[in-house]
Parts: structure tokens; C-alpha cells; sequence
């Protein structure tokens, strides 16, 4: 891993040099008698940054490059604990290493062109060490403010993770890097009839780790994106009896066309070519390698599935063998659910039932941001997503920004990385080269 633009810490080095001063909450911060006022505040002179994924860790990265600190606060006791804990084992990188490179660190030698998930890890593990980004573990943001009156974020979190009474603390600072990314929290249905009276297994692919723990057992799969695929894949190698239910129209793809990587492929392509001929092409291959996916129960979409990623956000599914299972029916294809029956049945809209051992949510995940983040403009409280998007969505107002919410994975988080730390760089060179400029609001509109 190698380190340049990142300096490794000295022993002699505080844990977290960006803490510029601690004073007693409501300094500035409201009423100290309020009960509800954090128990202390800690201005920061560099970005809070929230999240110590990919997103965070690759942020905090380039801005040390530029030599600005930040501090990284992660609600759990690990970095990238998404990928460290919320995937299954046999998990590897859907698209080939060299677009899955975080800034300024390329994978070690002998990494494989598909990572396993304990290799992206282990990687994540040595990009922290290699630059120096040293979260602080365990604390929970639980709202964030922009206070116009002195052009400050105010960030309350909670240390869950001191033993004990649960300590808050305010941080102060004028950039505020949301890093928390599209994957926060997993998404379950909604309003599906007779589900509490389930008494089978119910999961979602977060909590999901291998197959073999369902061996000879009846397994239902709820949704048809790489998870769903990938997840009855794994349950079938492993002896389970999986369907899996298919709502929508879905694009399958190959992973790789004449041995070259379908993505990397289609960004070849995508310089030369307008999308919708590039689409042609792939979905040409598609059914040369693939066959007509609809006489399995898979219908593809009318629009293109570059199209649909682009407009959407939804990718396609890179196959790495599901689809020949559903070819020979070891996979089984079943419609969306209509209710759950007794206590371990399950009715189809197309009227026919089931029972099943166990039921496993393949149906995605969410951003968090709606539930801390008090602010109105630039993330939508819909979603949780910038409202603008890519290549903007990166920046807000008021020192805001946005780390990992392009919806092209780990080259959207360089990308945002690499424009985040460059920006702020600048306003931080202004502030140290001018006496005044250390009072101005960093108010970048996009």
C-alpha cells in the first residue's frame, strides 16, 4: 500500500490533531442549563467528516494530501463496517479492481482482477493505515446544523462506545462531509399482508453469511438485483431448494464479453459512441451469451440498461452463474408476493402458495441522512440523496458536501473524493494566507 500523499503517523502524534478546543457546552451553543445541551463542544479547524467507509476514509485521505486535517467520526467500532459485517462471505467485487481503486493507492500485487470481500477489507484496512486516518470509533451523529449566525456546522454525537453513561459532544467546524453513503441502512418492504404471522426465518442480505446454513431447506429470495441473484447462488451450491421473486423488468448482463469486463467495456465504448448505440451492443452480446433471459421469467426493460443506470441509479446484473441455474431450474423464478399465509405460507399474485423455511429480503438499502441531517436544500428528505445530480451532487452550500451518493460506486466515491479535499484545500489556503478570509463563510453554491 504504497503512501504518497499521505504521511504516517509519529508516535508522538496526538490521536486526533484537529481538535483545536474544548470548552463547556453552550459556549455560544444556547442555554447550558438546557438538559438536552451537550456536555461539551470541540471546535475543529479542518472537516467533520461523518462515515469511515470507503467514502470517508478515501475524503480524509486526499484532504491530508492537500494538508488539511479532518476528523472522521464512525458510528461503529470498525472502518468500512459495511463491508466488513453487512455481507455475505462468498461476496466478491462485482466490476474488476482497477475500478474499485481508492486515490492515490492502487491494490497490492496479486490481488485478483475480482477481489473477495475479505480482500477489499483487508485493503480498506491498510488505505487508513497508509494515510493515517484514525476515526474516531463508536460515536453516533445524531443531528447536524448549519449555524448561520457565527458560519459554522454544529455536529451532536454521541460516544457509544466509552462504557457506561453514553457522553455527547458538539463539534464545531466549517465543512461538514456527509460520508455516510447509499447503503446506510437496509430497506424492507412495506405493508405486506399477513407478514407478521410468519413464523419461518425472516432476513435481510445484510444478515445474511453462506448458504450452508440452510441446507435441504425451502427458501424464499425477495428480490432479483446482483444480492438476489448472487445470495439464490449461493443457497444452491449449498443445498438449499431457492426461488426468488421477480417484480420488475431487470437486465442481465455477462460479466465479462470475450473476456474483457462488461463494465470496463462499456466506458470504452461510452467515449466513442452515444449511449443508446453502446446499449445496442451489449444486449446484442447479451443474447449471444445469455440467450433470451424472458423465457425464464427474467423480462428485460425497453430502455437500455446503461440508460436505466444513468436515469435511475439501478444497475444491471453482472451474471456469475445464477442464471444458469435458473436455466435448469434449480433456481426457481416466482412472482411478486401477494401475502403470507399461516405460519409458513406464501401466496404469489398469481394465486399459487408455498411454504418456505425461511425468507430472505434481498430488497436493497437506504440512506440515513433524513434522520440526523437538519438541513433542506441540497439532501432530499425523500431519499436521502442530493438533489442534484451527478457530476454535481458532490457540493452543497455553507462548507456542505457529499462523499459516495453518485450511484457509480467506489469511482464515484474517487471522484467525490478527490473534488471534496481540493476544494476545501482551497478555502483553507485562503484562510491561513489571509487574516480576514478566516471569518468568511465558505458558501460554495454548486
Amino acid at each position: 500500500m504504497p503512501t504518497s500523499g499521505g504521511e504516517q503517523r509519529q508516535e508522538a502524534e496526538p490521536n486526533h490533531p484537529t481538535i483545536l478546543h474544548r470548552a463547556a457546552a453552550g459556549a455560544g451553543a444556547g442555554d447550558a442549563g438546557d438538559p438536552s445541551s451537550p456536555a461539551r463542544q470541540v471546535w475543529v479547524p479542518g472537516p467533520v467528516i461523518v462515515g469511515a467507509g470507503p467514502s470517508g476514509l478515501a475524503t480524509a485521505a486526499c484532504l491530508k494530501s492537500r494538508g488539511v486535517p479532518s476528523l472522521v467520526l464512525e458510528k461503529d467500532t470498525c472502518v468500512a463496517s459495511s463491508w466488513r459485517h453487512r455481507t455475505y462471505e462468498r461476496l466478491r467485487l462485482h466490476l474488476p479492481r482497477c475500478f474499485c481503486e481508492l486515490p492515490m493507492a492502487p491494490f497490492p500485487a496479486g490481488t485478483p482482477a475480482y477481489p473477495t470481500r475479505d480482500q477489499f477489507v483487508a485493503y480498506l484496512d491498510g488505505y487508513a493505515r497508509a494515510f493515517g486516518v484514525e476515526p474516531c470509533l463508536g460515536v453516533r451523529v445524531r443531528a447536524a446544523a448549519y449555524d448561520a449566525g457565527i458560519g459554522f456546522w454544529r455536529v451532536v454525537a454521541v460516544d457509544e462506545g466509552c462504557g457506561g453513561a453514553a457522553k455527547e459532544t458538539e463539534f464545531v467546524s466549517r465543512w461538514l462531509v456527509v460520508a455516510t453513503g447509499e447503503n446506510a441502512e437496509p430497506a424492507w418492504p412495506e405493508g405486506v399482508e399477513g407478514m407478521e404471522g410468519y413464523r419461518g426465518l425472516v432476513m435481510h442480505t445484510s444478515s445474511y453469511k453462506k448458504g450452508d446454513e440452510f441446507r435441504g431447506k425451502n427458501v424464499l429470495v425477495v428480490g432479483c438485483g446482483n444480492s438476489g441473484m448472487e445470495v439464490s447462488l449461493d443457497l444452491c451450491n449449498n443445498g438449499a431448494r431457492a426461488s426468488m421473486v421477480v417484480r420488475d423488468k431487470l437486465h442481465v448482463l455477462p460479466r465479462e464479453i470475450l473476456g474483457i469486463s462488461t463494465f470496463g467495456l462499456s466506458m470504452f465504448l461510452l467515449r466513442w459512441l452515444p449511449i443508446k448505440r453502446v446499449d445496442s451492443l451489449l444486449l446484442f452480446f447479451s443474447r449471444l451469451i445469455l440467450g433470451d433471459t424472458e423465457k425464464y421469467g427474467l423480462p428485460r426493460p425497453k430502455m437500455g440498461p446503461l440508460q436505466i443506470k444513468s436515469s435511475t441509479g439501478k444497475t444491471p446484473v453482472l451474471d456469475i452463474g445464477a442464471l444458469r441455474k435458473i436455466k435448469s431450474g434449480e433456481i426457481k423464478v416466482v412472482p411478486a408476493i401477494n401475502r403470507f399465509t399461516g405460519s409458513n405460507g406464501v401466496e404469489f399474485i398469481d394465486g399459487h402458495r408455498e411454504d418456505f423455511d425461511a425468507v430472505i429480503f434481498a430488497t436493497g438499502y437506504k440512506s440515513s441522512v433524513p434522520s440526523w441531517l437538519k438541513e433542506e436544500e441540497f439532501f432530499s428528505h425523500v431519499d436521502g440523496f442530493p438533489r442534484k445530480p451527478f457530476p454535481h451532487s458532490w457540493r452543497g452550500k455553507n462548507g456542505l458536501y457529499a462523499a459516495g451518493f453518485t450511484r457509480k460506486g467506489l469511482m464515484g466515491t474517487s471522484y467525490d473524493a478527490l473534488r471534496i479535499a481540493g476544494d476545501i484545500a482551497d478555502q483553507w489556503t485562503e484562510a491561513f494566507a489571509s487574516p480576514t478570509a478566516a471569518h468568511r463563510s465558505s458558501d460554495h453554491g454548486a
